[in-house]
């Protein structure tokens, strides 16, 4: 769910970045208000973000006790599925899934070869690295070391879980973390671009690939028609919204529906924890351990993926506003779509489910961390060129010259967005 940044980011988001992109979003420094160019106040994460483990925590005690306490409501939410999804959950996740597809430019793959190699090195430990590690964490964990506290289908089931959620390249709270490090909002764009038509062509099959070595039995049907109704369905959705609010009202009107959407976009996000929690209330009172358990694979892969990826872009001297927000993708994960794959191949009341909702859980306060690292590294990498190929200007001139028109001589001005939820 991406939205607009709210008004203490108007300095950000009116950026003139036909000046070098480094210079367009300051460096911030550890310390909170300070930047090194003292400029613009640095980007700080929305409020509902901020807190968003706490509103999971919230969600997890009312889902629970709800379930725990009356058995008939999850029973009649039971009753409220077709083909193994739950239709309330699959409202509430398309609400939730939409405003943030509104958001992708597809024009931006223009750009990819402006900045090929922190796109190369993100991409490449997206699809090449992760799901596999995540793959070799969770049996490592779950299969081996957990093995006398898990049960032998909660143990597939939490693996299945954590590869659904480990294969799904983020393409949302991105935005959050790239302003947090001063990243470059144009690169941070490309490489969302580039993670949504991926998702379309690689994820269903490394995700497949995986459970299937380990005999885990997942149709490539059902995995198919989820992603097709939980990314293409919105998906084309947001894409003729996009046009037909240019056509008729440009940005402005753009941005006046997203503003519009955004307090449903944090509702459906908390609405959709609520209900999952009340179908696990039962098993989470059961065993609440296992939400401990189901963390420690999931955490270390985090801080693994991030750290790869961080000293690859330094070995690789690409300088910091790319180095940063790229491994910061790389490590991040798609939680809303392995939350609604996890809900529509195994049920909402399956350990594939809690798996990925753990996820959610420890998503906040881990990248934070990271970012106060990034911050805290800044001078480890080289400075961007000042004459960096990735200026809207220079893009406006190429654009225009291909389609043999005159370029614009206004600066263009990048909205920089942040994702609430």
């Amino acid at each position: 769910m991406v939205t607009k940044m709210p008004a203490a980011y108007d300095a950000l988001s009116e950026t003139d970045v036909s000046q070098p992109s480094s210079a367009a979003m300051p460096a911030v420094s550890a310390e909170a208000g300070s930047s090194e160019t003292g400029s613009a106040p640095p980007a700080a994460i929305d409020t509902f973000a901020r807190f968003l483990t706490v509103w999971v925590l919230l969600a997890m005690a009312v889902g629970v006790l709800v379930g725990y306490y009356v058995p008939a409501i999850p029973d009649a939410l039971e009753s409220a599925t077709v083909a193994q999804i739950s239709i309330p959950i699959a409202i509430f996740i398309w609400i939730m899934v939409y405003p943030m597809l509104l958001q992708i430019d597809l024009t931006a793959l223009q750009r990819v070869r402006y900045n090929l190699k922190p796109i190369l090195v993100t991409t490449g430990i997206n699809y090449l690295i992760q799901p596999f590690c995540m793959y070799g964490l969770a049996k490592l964990f779950i299969d081996v070391a957990f093995e006398d506290v898990i049960s032998d289908q909660l143990q597939e089931e939490y693996v299945t879980g954590a590869v659904i959620l480990g294969g799904s390249p983020c393409t949302a709270m991105v935005f959050v973390w790239s302003a947090l490090v001063s990243g470059d909002a144009a690169y941070t764009l490309v490489q969302v671009a580039v993670n949504d038509i991926l998702i379309f062509i690689l994820y269903i099959p490394t995700m497949m690939l995986l459970l299937q070595a380990s005999s885990i039995p997942l149709p490539w049907g059902t995995a198919f028609l989820s992603l097709a109704l939980f990314m293409c369905v919105p998906g084309l959705a947001a894409l003729g919204t996009r046009a037909h609010a240019r056509r008729h009202g440009g940005d402005a009107l753009l941005q006046r529906i997203e503003r519009v959407l955004k307090p449903f976009t944090m509702i459906a996000l908390i609405a959709v924890l609520v209900l999952i929690f009340i179908f696990q209330g039962q098993a989470i009172v059961d065993q609440p351990v296992h939400v401990l358990l189901i963390a420690v694979p999931l955490t270390i892969q985090t801080y693994f993926i991030f750290g790869l990826a961080y000293s690859v872009m330094w070995y690789l001297r690409v300088p910091f506003c790319y180095a940063a927000p790229g491994a910061l993708i790389a490590t991040s994960n798609f939680f809303e779509l392995a939350v609604a794959l996890a809900i529509s191949l195994e049920g909402a009341d399956s350990g594939a489910t809690l798996a990925t909702v753990v996820g959610v859980l420890e998503e906040v306060p881990i990248m934070l961390s990271l970012v106060w690292l990034c911050n805290r590294t800044q001078h480890w990498f080289p400075e961007a060129p000042k004459d960096t190929p990735l200026s809207a200007a220079q893009l406006d001139v190429e654009m225009a010259e291909q389609q043999n028109q005159e370029p614009s001589t206004e600066p263009r001005k990048v909205p920089v967005t942040v994702l609430c939820a």
